[in-house]
């Protein structure tokens, strides 16, 4: 099969849907695996980050690559938190950033789709998780969704064909050596 055969899906063939999660390292380098994998045969992706929003290595190299576009819809990283100017503030750009990736979704103007960090939004109650089905929902067929981040709700866990917990054995934070460039982002 020829690398653009295997980009043709048969009509009527169902969305994909993909979760990544878990404690461990690796569940957005994951994801962006399969966009690279993706721009390899052609095809469109698109990586919305719910909760990053510094600029990453992995970045800079997407946005050098055809067919993909990467946007950052987070206000940073967010714990719980009593202040409820900041947290409110986290959750209006994650709402509003869900909104434009249904939109996207729905379009079917990408053939992957990446929720970077969408799982940690809804633990943190940025999002809501029946928003989110909703989202995943809107997937055309023969579209591929790509949802991450810690702490995966049950539904999103049941609505996903294939999930992967990532587990954490042992981290560099813990013997000393700080986040790096090209390991970490």
């Amino acid at each position: 099969m020829s690398m653009h055969e295997a980009t043709m899906m048969p009509a009527g063939t169902k969305a994909r849907l993909l979760l990544f999660t878990g404690d461990g390292k690796g569940k957005t380098t994951a994801a962006l695996g399969m966009m690279l994998r993706a721009a390899g045969h052609g095809m469109t992706s698109l990586l919305v980050s719910f909760i990053k929003s510094d600029e990453t290595g992995e970045l800079v190299a997407l946005r050098r690559l055809a067919g993909v576009e990467a946007r950052q819809v987070g206000c940073g990283f967010v714990m719980q938190s009593d202040d409820a100017t900041q947290m409110g503030r986290h959750r209006a750009a994650a709402v509003a950033g869900l909104i434009q990736a249904t939109a996207d979704i729905a379009s079917g103007r990408y053939r992957l789709v990446v929720l970077d960090e969408v799982c940690s939004a809804v633990a943190l109650g940025l999002l809501e998780e029946a928003a989110v089905c909703e989202a995943v929902r809107a997937a055309q067929e023969g579209s591929i969704v790509v949802m991450t981040g810690r702490d995966a709700p049950a539904g999103l866990i049941a609505m996903a064909d294939t999930v992967t917990e990532m587990g954490c054995i042992r981290h560099g934070y813990d013997l000393g050596f700080p986040a790096m460039a090209g390991v970490e982002f």
